[in-house]
């Protein structure tokens, strides 16, 4: 889970992305590159079966590209990759009628942005999208906008952490949760600040001052959060303990975050190695983290052991 792919770009689109990035902050000279041969040799290096991929431009011609490129790396390596398709929250039209492509392109899942073009997931525009979800029982990994900038750094610093907390809270008081109990979220970085924020939105979120014109509960409050996937995504070391608190062992599974600018080799063998050796959980938990995924995942797991029995024969 959590990891990202990015199609071809011309030299030009290179150059406007380095652009953008340095308008964000970011201490970049030459854009990132992603390709299929490079991330399996590092998924061979680092004991990663198979990798989910997204990726979610900004401009819908940009998303429903890529959707289609990452598809076709499923098709060349379908036992190695599965697709989250992308989904551009800011027009339920279009939301839908790629929920609906998804089909034909054979995505595992779904990915969202927490923030997508000024639209936040808790915005009620949304409710045709989520009702669709939930008929399927989809999946659906939620990322921030990592491509901003606060207070002169980029956004993937710390403030992707915050913004991830606000938009998950207010789809809790906005009863996204309550209305859509059959979609499967997974919340990226193991749900950024909104564990942290847990224990208070539970000790003061239904008290008398506080709006909820949907009468969320206590135990709503309780219940939402707990029923939650997390990715591991950039949590080493004390991001477990928190996302624990909140939900279950089982409702974590792995992420690395490989495939964007603000990840290296280093910084996600470092992250395995702190999950690796996390003492608040047993030997059997933490080995399931990469697994756990399977679960949500019936057709990319099915993938797996159609190629697991193709090699035995």
């Amino acid at each position: 889970m959590h990891a990202h792919f990015s199609p071809p770009r011309t030299a030009e689109m290179a150059a406007q992305q380095v652009e953008r990035l340095r308008e964000a902050y970011w201490q970049v000279d030459e854009p990132p590159r992603w390709d299929a041969e490079s991330t399996l040799a590092y998924m061979d290096r680092t004991g990663i079966r198979m990798q989910l991929l997204s990726n979610i431009p900004m401009e819908l011609e940009a998303l429903r590209d890529s959707n289609d490129f990452g598809a076709s790396v499923v098709a060349d390596h379908p036992d190695r990759f599965g697709l989250l398709a992308a989904l551009p929250t800011d027009d339920p039209s279009a939301c839908l009628a790629e929920v609906g492509r998804a089909d034909q392109l054979g995505a595992d899942g779904f990915a969202v942005t927490s923030f997508y073009k000024g639209t936040y997931l808790s915005d009620p525009l949304l409710e045709p999208v989520w009702a669709e979800l939930n008929r399927r029982k989809a999946v659906v990994s939620a990322h921030p906008d990592a491509y901003r900038a606060t207070m002169g750094r980029p956004d993937a610093v710390f403030e992707v952490a915050f913004q991830t907390a606000r938009t998950f809270a207010d789809m809790l008081y906005s009863g996204v949760f309550r209305r859509y109990p059959e979609i499967r979220f997974i919340v990226a970085h193991c749900g950024g600040a909104l564990p942290s924020i847990a224990g208070r939105l539970q000790l003061l979120g239904t008290e008398r001052w506080v709006p909820n014109p949907h009468g969320i509960t206590h135990t709503e409050i309780q219940e939402h959060l707990r029923r939650l996937y997390l990715d591991t995504a950039g949590t080493a070391p004390n991001g477990l303990a928190g996302g624990l608190a909140m939900t279950s062992p089982d409702h974590l599974v792995y992420g690395s975050d490989c495939g964007v600018p603000c990840t290296t080799d280093a910084t996600m063998n470092t992250n395995l190695r702190e999950i690796l050796r996390y003492d608040g959980l047993t030997g059997e938990q933490i080995r399931a983290i990469g697994r756990n995924a399977f679960g949500l995942f019936p057709t990319a797991a099915a993938r797996i052991a159609t190629a697991t029995e193709a090699r035995c024969r």
